[in-house]
This record gives C-alpha cells, sequence and structure tokens, in this order.
C-alpha cells in the first residue's frame, strides 16, 4: 500500500498532460477504427502512434518530456500482460487438445522468424550487430532487448524494430489470413502470437476470443523459445 500509494503521489508532481494526450489519442484511434469498418490500416495501434508523433513534432516536444508524463501507461503493462492468463484459463481445454501442434507451431514458426531475419540482414549486407538486433523482431520488446543485448545487438533498435513488426503484423493478419482462406481460429491466433508479439495480441482479442487466447500462448512460448535458441543459433550461424 505504501508504494502504490507513492506513485499516486508521484503521478500528482508530474505533468499528466501526455498521460491525457495519449489516452485521447488511442480512444480518437479506436472511434476511427470502429467507423473505418475496422480496415486494417487504420489499426487503433498504428493510428494513436501516428497522432502522438504529430504532437510531439509539431509541439516540439522531446520523448523525454512526453514519456515523463504518460510512463503511468509504461507501467500498467505488466499487469496487462499477466491478465491475459484469464482467457487462458477459460480456454484450457481447447489448448490442451491442440498441445502437440501448439508445440510443433512455435517451433517452427519461431525458426522461421528468426532464420528469415537473419537471412535477409545478410542479404541486403546488413553489420552483425544490426542483425542481431533484426533476429528477435518476432519477440515482444523487453525479451527481443535482452535478446539483442546477449547477442551482441543494439536494444533500442532491437526494441523499435519489434513494435514496427508488431504494429504491420496487426494491420496485415486480417486480410491475409482471410484471403489464403484461414478459417480456424486457433490457427489464426497462434500464428499472430508467435509473429507479432502483444500488439498482435491485442488484435488477435479483438477479432475473437479464441483467436486472442492462442495468440497469448503463442506469444509466450515463443519469448520463452527464442530467449533460449537465439543466443546458440546466432553465434552459430555468425
Amino acid at each position: 500500500m505504501p508504494d502504490f500509494a507513492a506513485l499516486f503521489v508521484y503521478l500528482e508532481e508530474q505533468p499528466l498532460l501526455w498521460l491525457f494526450v495519449t489516452l485521447s489519442a488511442y480512444v480518437l484511434a479506436e472511434q476511427i477504427h470502429r467507423y473505418g469498418r475496422q480496415f486494417a490500416l487504420l489499426n487503433p495501434v498504428l493510428v494513436s502512434a501516428v497522432l502522438i508523433a504529430l504532437i510531439l513534432w509539431v509541439s516540439g516536444t522531446p520523448y523525454t518530456a512526453y514519456f515523463g508524463g504518460a510512463q503511468f501507461i509504461h507501467v500498467m503493462l505488466g499487469p496487462a500482460i499477466i491478465a491475459l492468463a484469464v482467457p487462458v484459463a477459460r480456454h484450457k481445454a481447447a489448448l490442451w487438445r491442440a498441445r502437440y501442434a501448439v508445440l510443433a507451431a512455435v517451433v517452427c514458426g519461431g525458426l522461421a522468424a528468426a532464420l528469415s531475419a537473419v537471412g535477409l540482414g545478410r542479404a541486403f549486407g546488413l553489420s552483425d550487430p544490426l542483425i542481431a538486433s533484426l533476429a528477435p523482431k518476432s519477440v515482444t520488446a523487453p525479451i527481443a532487448m535482452g535478446i539483442a543485448e546477449q547477442i551482441g545487438g543494439i536494444t533500442s533498435i532491437a526494441a523499435v524494430l519489434a513494435v514496427v513488426t508488431g504494429i504491420t503484423g496487426a494491420v496485415m493478419v486480417t486480410p491475409l489470413f482471410t484471403r489464403l482462406g484461414f478459417t480456424d481460429w486457433r490457427a489464426r491466433g497462434f500464428a499472430v502470437g508467435v509473429t507479432c508479439h502483444g500488439i498482435g495480441t491485442a488484435h488477435a482479442f479483438q477479432v475473437h476470443a479464441i483467436a486472442g487466447t492462442f495468440a497469448t500462448i503463442g506469444m509466450a512460448l515463443n519469448g520463452l523459445f527464442s530467449s533460449v535458441l537465439l543466443p546458440v543459433l546466432f553465434f552459430w550461424l555468425l
């Protein structure tokens, strides 16, 4: 309780303008997404990020000043991720029935994401630190930063690439899967979680509860799998 109270004392002392701007931008982005009939390019995360970036650019506000007021949302990221365990518990029977397919999919998906990143980096002549920053792009940002640091990458670039991967995936997955004729919500959700981590998982929950549940499992398992495999794989390949 003392720590919880201290947090709100801190918030009272810090400028909350940017917290308000962040929440307002996301609410507006949600409305745009809804009135746009959930058009893929109007993804709320993408639209709100663009809106906030424009506001910061026009106002000449440095990121450090923005984060000083908006970091309460960052603090709540941990509890939000833990809360994803609730739908997983609700659909645990379906998860257990698909356990072998889930394990096979995370191995194949994790390997494909890592090997494609390293292969493309090599093909375009990127330096080893940049390839190391690119390799964990399909893992949620905090884990991607840790992996990048361990294998000699640049943590800030790894975080940006992870966010870009998540947003790109959230924009593309629904029209792509629909065009390809994938109708199994378990498979669609799991693929999103493995490749697009937290941002993709949030999108999956917006589409279907089962898809969101399997996306959560995919995100968690790929984070664990990549943390163990990528350092070994990276040093073996390079």
